[in-house]
């Protein structure tokens, strides 16, 4: 029985924890409805083991956009995250990448496909060791190429420090379609276009205001909170223009600032009960921030 005893507690030691990983993937949004930890997620390619409904959403884009995929890492475990895209079926998304375990931990590595290839978009995106702060965000480019009506967007996140299986799943059903332009009819005479293309905008106010304008957030009632921060940094960035250089600097510091807190403020409000703005606002007015701060 002793030895039995020492034995029980050599492999409590030395096996990883049993704590599960989970993440929701907030934007795109998700072909299959999540609960409170992102389940269902756990059988390939999309989460397919059951408990949840499908969403019916299709998010739209153009061939060769740069994209923001927004995930909310739950229940932390040391990795990191990959896309692919399938353009006709599921059966078209690659294996999950081989796994190499190491001592105590059967998750301990995954091949990482550098640069990556089609259908795989990014791979080792958003390595970590330690839980983030909140949702993460990060942007992917789809190929030029490439149209589809109802397309797979997958999202699979490699956990080590865990028990096989090491992979979860989710998956956003897209499109990918050229943006049809209606001709001037003959004699010159302009027309109406059939799409709405987004303004080429020229400063950080018009970059702002065509995401809070937009389609993404055409359904929703932007918290007073948040569209303070979102008017008060370009007002700032304006201000500094006409500044002598130090004032200029601690202005766009502040602009900054404002924009990260209002990129943040945004997620977090998907998860208030009711949420407060919807997931591919959130995710819009984050990236939109977040780019505009990495400028300054």
């Amino acid at each position: 029985m002793r030895r039995l005893a020492v034995f029980v507690a050599i492999v409590g030691v030395l096996a990883p924890a049993r704590a599960p990983a989970h993440f929701i993937l907030v934007s795109p949004a998700s072909w299959m409805s999540q609960d409170s930890v992102g389940l269902p997620e756990k059988l390939g390619p999309c989460g397919d083991e059951g408990g949840g409904t499908p969403t019916g959403t299709v998010t739209a884009f153009h061939p060769g956009d740069t994209i923001a995929v927004t995930i909310d890492e739950v229940i932390m475990h040391p990795g990191h995250y990959r896309v692919a895209l399938a353009v006709h079926d599921r059966s078209e998304l690659p294996p999950e990448p081989t796994v190499t375990p190491k001592a105590g931990d059967p998750c301990g590595s995954a091949a990482i496909e550098n640069p990556p290839r089609f259908p795989i978009l990014a791979d080792d995106v958003l390595p970590h060791t330690q839980p983030f702060a909140g949702p993460q965000t990060f942007m992917v480019t789809l190929p030029t190429n490439v149209t589809c009506t109802r397309c797979t967007l997958q999202v699979i996140e490699f956990m080590s420090l865990h028990f096989a299986p090491c992979f979860y799943h989710h998956c956003a059903d897209i499109s990918i379609e050229n943006v049809p332009v209606t001709p001037p009819p003959a004699g010159g005479a302009s027309t109406t276009s059939t799409t709405t293309t987004p303004p080429t905008c020229p400063s950080p106010r018009c970059s702002l205001d065509a995401v809070v304008q937009g389609p993404a957030c055409a359904s929703d009632d932007i918290p007073a909170p948040i569209r303070r921060k979102l008017e008060r940094a370009p007002a700032l960035l304006d201000q500094a223009v006409t500044s002598p250089p130090a004032k200029a600097k601690r202005l766009r510091m502040k602009a900054r600032a404002l924009l990260t807190r209002a990129g943040g403020a945004a997620l977090r409000a998907t998860h208030r009960k009711p949420p407060r703005l919807s997931a591919p606002c959130a995710a819009a007015i984050d990236a939109t921030a977040a780019a505009l701060a990495d400028q300054l």
